[in-house]
C-alpha cells in the first residue's frame, strides 16, 4: 500500500533545451528546481514515475535540527528558516508547523549521547533543552513509562510529506520550470568529455548542466557512465493511523517507536532504526565503504537475499540509450510494509500510551532509504564529468533539510555563493580515499 500523495499534472511538451535538467522529482530535485527557477534559469525536471512517489512521500515528516550530524546542522538550520517562509512563497500550505520535537528514553546511553550532542550544538547557536526525568514525564502526559530523561527542541517542527513535495514542484513550475513525469532519464549526452544534455525515453534535452537527484537510483545512473558513488539502501516500514487522541501536537521519539501528529488528527508512525537490508551486487561492490556503518547498525537490521540481485536500483544491469532502461521497468519503488513491524509499533504505542490502544491503521508502506557511508548527503559538482551535479544520499533525513539542500544544489549549479559551506557534502570525498569514518547522529 502506497502512502497518500497529492498528484501533480505533467507538462506535455518536452523542451528541446534547458539551462538545467534535473533528474528526479523528489524533494531534492524539486527543491533545487524551485531555487534554480527562482534564479531565472530555465529548468526541466524529468521523473521516471510521479513527483514525490518514492522517498519524499514515505518519510516521517520531521523538520528538525535536533540530533543532526554536526556537519549537516547548518543546512538544517537554513532549512527551518526556509520552511517558515515556504507557505507564503508557494501560495499554499505544505503543513509546516513549529511544534517542537521531544525525545524521551529509558536508556542511560541515549541520554548521555543526547547531552553530549546538545553541548556541541551550542557552537551552532542551537539550544535544545535536556530534560530531567520529571520534565520528560511532564512533556508526555498520559504516558505510563518512567522515562529517565529526554531532550526538547522547541524550534523544530513538522510538515506533510504527501503534499509538501508536490507543492514545491508546482512552485517551481510557477517560476517557469517544466515537469515531466513517466519520463525516465536513460543517460547523459556527452560531447568532448562534458555534459551536453540528457537522453530521456521521450527524447533528448540539450543542456550544459544536469543535476542528478535520483535518490536510491543515483549510484546505478553513475555506474552507467563509469562513475563511482558508494550508496546502500535499507528498506524501512512506516504507517499512518486514523484520527486518534492527541498525546502530542508535534513529533515524539520513544525507544523503538516514533510518532508525528498529522494535520488530519492521525499519527505517522516510524520504527526507529529498524529496517531490512537486501544483499545486492551494489552492496557487495561498496561493502568496504559501509563496513563501519554496518557494524554500528547491524543489531537493528534484518538481512535477506531477494530480488535486489536481479532487479531494482542495486542490481548491475546494463542498457543502451536507445532502448528501455531499468528506470522505466520500475517506475516507483513500492516495497511492502513489514507487518511484524507494524504490529510491533502498534503494540509499543499502546504500552506507552493507553489512550492509543486499538489504533486503526489508515495506510502502511515500505520505503528504500539511500545512504552514504558517512550518513550525510552528496550535494556537489561531479569533477570527473564537467556539467554534472548530484544531490543524493540523504540517509533517511532529506525531507526536513530539503529546502536548503535544494538551494545549495542550485547555488552550486549556478555558480553563486553557497547558502552553507558545501565542503562536507563534496562528491570528491566518495572517491579520493578520504576517511569517512562512522556516521554521526541519525
Amino acid at each position: 500500500m502506497s502512502p497518500p500523495l497529492q498528484r501533480v499534472p505533467s507538462d506535455d511538451i518536452l523542451p528541446a533545451s534547458a539551462d538545467v535538467v534535473v533528474i528526479g522529482g523528489g524533494m531534492a530535485g524539486c527543491a533545487a528546481a524551485f531555487a534554480l527557477a527562482g534564479k531565472g534559469l530555465s529548468v526541466a525536471v524529468v521523473e521516471k514515475g510521479v513527483i514525490a512517489g518514492e522517498q519524499t512521500s514515505r518519510n516521517w515528516g520531521w523538520c528538525r535540527q535536533q540530533h543532526r550530524d554536526l556537519r549537516e546542522l547548518p543546512l538544517a538550520q537554513k532549512s527551518l528558516a526556509i520552511w517558515s517562509e515556504l507557505a507564503a512563497e508557494l501560495g499554499a500550505d505544505p503543513g509546516f508547523r513549529r511544534t517542537g520535537l521531544v525525545y524521551v528514553t529509558t536508556k542511560p546511553e541515549d541520554l548521555a549521547l543526547w547531552e553530549a550532542w546538545t553541548l556541541k550544538a551550542r557552537d551552532f547557536q542551537m539550544h535544545s533543552h535536556v530534560l530531567s526525568a520529571a520534565e520528560a514525564k511532564a512533556m508526555t502526559p498520559g504516558s505510563t513509562v518512567d522515562w529517565i530523561g529526554g531532550v526538547h527542541s522547541p524550534s523544530d517542527g513538522k510538515a506533510e510529506p504527501s503534499i509538501a513535495g508536490p507543492l514545491i514542484a508546482e512552485g517551481a513550475r510557477r517560476r517557469g520550470a517544466t515537469l515531466h513525469q513517466f519520463c525516465a532519464a536513460r543517460g547523459l549526452d556527452i560531447e568532448a568529455g562534458r555534459v551536453a544534455g540528457v537522453v530521456t525515453e521521450k527524447g533528448r534535452i540539450r543542456s550544459n548542466a544536469v543535476l542528478l537527484a535520483g535518490g536510491a537510483w543515483s549510484s546505478m545512473f553513475f555506474r552507467h557512465h563509469g562513475l563511482r558513488l558508494p550508496q546502500a539502501g535499507v528498506t524501512s516500514t512506516s504507517f499512518n493511523t486514523e484520527a486518534a487522541p492527541a498525546v502530542t501536537e508535534g513529533g515524539l521519539s520513544m525507544p523503538d517507536v516514533t510518532i508525528r501528529r498529522r494535520l488530519d488528527g492521525g499519527y505517522s508512525v516510524g520504527l526507529s532504526g529498524r529496517g531490512l537490508l537486501d544483499l545486492s551486487p551494489q552492496g557487495l561492490l561498496y561493502a568496504r565503504d559501509f563496513w563501519p556503518t554496518f557494524r554500528k547498525r547491524r543489531a537493528m537490521l534484518n538481512i535477506r537475499v531477494g530480488r535486489a540481485f536481479l532487479d531494482g536500483p542495486e542490481s548491475l544491469q546494463r542498457w543502451r540509450l536507445d532502448g528501455p532502461s531499468p528506470f522505466e521497468r520500475v517506475r516507483t519503488l513500492d516495497p511492502a510494509a513489514d507487518e511484524r513491524l507494524v504490529a510491533r509499533g502498534l503494540a509499543q504505542l499502546a504500552a506507552n500510551y493507553p489512550a492509543l490502544a486499538g489504533l486503526k491503521v489508515a495506510a502502511k508502506w515500505g520505503g528504500l532509504i539511500d545512504s552514504t557511508p558517512d550518513g550525510i548527503p552528496v550535494i556537489s559538482a561531479v569533477d570527473p564529468m564537467p556539467g554534472l551535479f548530484v544531490s543524493t544520499g540523504y540517509t533517511g533525513h532529506g525531507f526536513g533539510i530539503g529546502p536548503a539542500a535544494g538551494r545549495l544544489a542550485a547555488d552550486l549549479v549556478a555558480g553563486d555563493p553557497p547558502i552553507v559551506d558545501p565542503t562536507p557534502f563534496r562528491y570528491r570525498r566518495m572517491i579520493d580515499g578520504s576517511d569517512l569514518g562512522a556516521p554521526g547522529m541519525m
